[in-house]
């Protein structure tokens, strides 16, 4: 199997070792990976920013970049989650869209989904906590929220789960949101903090050696609030856990 990787400029600019790790987890599964050096951003931040004009040329432009591929993976809920959930604003009825939405997935969905990954040899002694993006959590579905009564599951949770060694701690809230919410953390500062360090102490109480999630930019934001506290807590993409567990 072919997939092209979409890289978010989160992961571009700051942590481009998520990237690294992506390729490193799906490479070991038998996956052929490339990457459209004509990327650019998704225009996640556009549009949710209100700023749906200067969206939709990139758009466009990601149809041009993927379109012709059966599969694209990012290491991004909030990415894949403008793609398939946003994009019709700007390319309804565009050829080839129904086709590049349906085949966009987050790596997780795509190793449970599309993979059908039942086991991963790898191990990781840590007791890890998993914050759900609200993106990923309840617009692709990969995890059950809260407050839908129905049976309780996680996509992330249950790859974690199958390596050895490791625990996965119990949170009191686990589907909550971080705060940050991108021109949210700038807009609403103080709001944004105290949601952030109300998911910290979460995890503290829980007993989380590290803290996990499929979204660099929740992740940047926690990792910020704990260090300026200089708390014990490290923050690491799901795909730098299962890449380093897998080695």
């Amino acid at each position: 199997m072919k997939v092209a990787l979409f890289v978010p400029c989160y992961v571009d600019q700051l942590h481009p070792q998520v990237a690294h790790a992506t390729v490193r987890v799906l490479e070991r599964l038998g996956v052929e990976v490339v990457f459209p050096e004509e990327q650019t951003c998704c225009g996640q931040p556009m549009a949710n920013a209100g700023f749906a004009a200067d969206a939709a040329p990139l758009a466009r432009h990601f149809l041009e970049v993927f379109g012709g591929y059966d599969h694209v993976v990012a290491p991004s809920g909030s990415c894949v989650s403008m793609v398939r959930n946003h994009y019709d604003a700007f390319l309804s009825g565009a050829p080839g869209f129904d086709r590049l939405r349906r085949g966009t997935f987050e790596l997780c969905e795509f190793l449970t989904d599309v993979l059908k990954v039942g086991e991963l040899p790898g191990r990781y002694p840590h007791k890890v906590g998993l914050h759900q993006s609200c993106h990923g959590l309840r617009e692709l579905g990969l995890g059950s929220p809260s407050e839908r009564m129905e049976p309780r599951f996680s996509k992330v949770g249950l790859l974690l789960s199958r390596l050895q060694g490791i625990e996965l701690v119990s949170l009191s809230r686990p589907d909550e949101c971080c705060g940050f919410g991108g021109t949210f953390a700038v807009a609403e500062e103080a709001v944004s903090c105290l949601m952030g360090r109300d998911r910290i102490a979460d995890h503290l109480a829980a007993g989380a050696e590290v803290v996990t999630g499929t979204d660099v930019s929740c992740l940047m934001h926690l990792d910020g609030l704990a260090r300026r506290t200089r708390l014990p807590l490290r923050f690491r993409h799901v795909a730098e856990i299962l890449a380093e567990a897998t080695a």
